[in-house]
């Protein structure tokens, strides 16, 4: 995510950290370095400009303080004005009302149905009573994939045969005062903007279903040709918000940078993986952190909660303390880390390791590779590995479809480990896996 500008601002920050001072001269060429990323990253130029002009206006007036370096106060000025062109105070939605009603548009392929599924199953979770309806009637193979993946989250979906997205839309309402819904969410067709007649029809569906909120579900990846978009939908219907699809996929970052300035209006979720927990909530300044490289570590501590139980840690803590940790449980930490996603972008969540490993590629098939070895062991190998010996090892490499090589790697850093482990035991109060939870909290 955001690869290219943040190498770009990676640079940038390693020569504002050796700066002895902040001058006029030092000012223009980090000014001029910053302008190069942004318009190399998509940003729009004119929201390019307005951030290197702050930046420059800010640094000028800045008031060197002896307690911290001039570099690192530079690149505070840079992340405060990311957050602001971002849109620092945008975010939350009102459901409040008995009946919620969300519509989402946008163009073809920028995810609608896939997003209005995540957005179900993330109510759902709030123990709302949502539903889905099937307002595309255009695009083949749109209602049924809606309906699918209603299934696969246990949402009704609502569709008929009519063929008119307007009389869909209008029984799905009917039904859903009759039913306690919730939340109601109207997937609708992707429609360019240069569409009359389908941007009348949207017009249309807003004025008889008069919804709470309008989302355009904008794809990330596709730069300014969304910004363009965006702000025909507003004029035309008055959006009350963007969530932003496939952040995981752009490595630019441009549209997220230049979407709040140019139109004016505010993003509310971002998606960041075809998962359906795979939406989040807008957050300036975790999404300033990702782009400037610094890591995400509330989003990292939020996924390891969603994961592991405080009981699970309280029983791993027990079983570090007495040293009875053994390959079992080294499965089960496996599994919960496949769980929360890849290890590139969990380490890309890292602040400070996050930079040291960037230029590292991990096979994510480790993992897999590491738990098929360990599932091909009897209970008696797991629980005691040292009587694993040459014909043991010969079978396990057979069962797994690895090599006795791989096998004699995983026991000796699982020997290592569990050495590191018995060593940080002496310091146990101090390295409490819950209060390092609770400190980032």
């Amino acid at each position: 995510m955001f690869d290219g500008i943040s190498k770009r601002f990676d640079t940038i920050f390693r020569n504002l950290r050796g700066l002895g001072k902040i001058t006029d001269q030092n000012i223009d060429h980090i000014s001029r370095e910053i302008r190069k990323a942004l318009l190399e990253a998509d940003v729009n130029f004119l929201v390019a400009k307005e951030f290197v002009n702050n930046v420059k206006i800010s640094a000028q007036g800045t008031k060197v303080l002896k307690s911290i370096k001039p570099g690192e106060q530079f690149i505070n000025i840079i992340h405060k004005e990311m957050i602001k062109t971002l849109g620092e105070d945008s975010s939350s939605i009102d459901l409040s009302s008995k009946l919620n009603s969300i519509m989402l548009i946008g163009t073809q392929g920028s995810g609608k149905t896939t997003t209005a599924s995540k957005l179900a199953f993330r109510f759902k979770n709030q123990e709302k009573k949502v539903l889905l309806v099937a307002a595309d009637t255009y695009r083949p193979g749109a209602v049924n994939q809606l309906k699918t993946l209603g299934k696969q989250i246990n949402v009704d979906v609502y569709h008929d045969d009519s063929n008119d997205p307007l009389l869909i839309c209008k029984n799905a309402l009917k039904k859903a005062k009759t039913k306690s819904v919730d939340i109601i969410i109207y997937d609708t067709a992707g429609r360019l903007n240069v569409d009359s007649e389908m941007m009348i029809e949207i017009q249309s569906l807003k004025e008889v279903l008069s919804p709470k909120e309008i989302f355009y579900v904008a794809d990330s990846m596709t730069g300014q040709d969304m910004i363009s978009s965006v702000k025909t939908f507003d004029e035309a219907i008055q959006l009350t918000g963007a969530i932003m699809t496939k952040l995981d996929g752009d490595s630019r970052g441009g549209a997220a940078l230049s979407l709040r300035s140019v139109t004016g209006v505010p993003i509310k979720f971002v998606g960041v993986s075809e998962k359906y927990d795979g939406l989040e909530d807008f957050n300036a300044k975790q999404l300033a952190d990702r782009i400037l490289g610094f890591g995400d570590v509330v989003s990292l501590v939020e996924k390891v909660e969603k994961i592991v139980k405080e009981e699970d840690v309280a029983s791993l803590e027990k079983k570090i303390s007495n040293n009875s940790f053994d390959l079992n449980d080294f499965r089960t930490q496996i599994h919960q880390m496949k769980k929360m996603g890849s290890m590139t972008e969990l380490i890309g969540m890292i602040p400070g390791i996050s930079r040291k490993f960037k230029s590292l590629s991990f096979d994510e098939n480790q993992l897999v590779w590491t738990e098929a070895i360990i599932n091909s062991m009897t209970p008696d190998e797991r629980t005691r590995p040292e009587i694993i010996n040459t014909s043991r090892k010969k079978r396990i490499a057979l069962g797994s479809g690895r090599n006795v090589f791989e096998i004699n790697s995983l026991l000796k850093k699982f020997l290592e480990m569990k050495k590191m482990m018995k060593k940080m035991n002496a310091n146990q109060s101090k390295f409490s896996t819950k209060k390092l939870l609770k400190s980032f909290r």
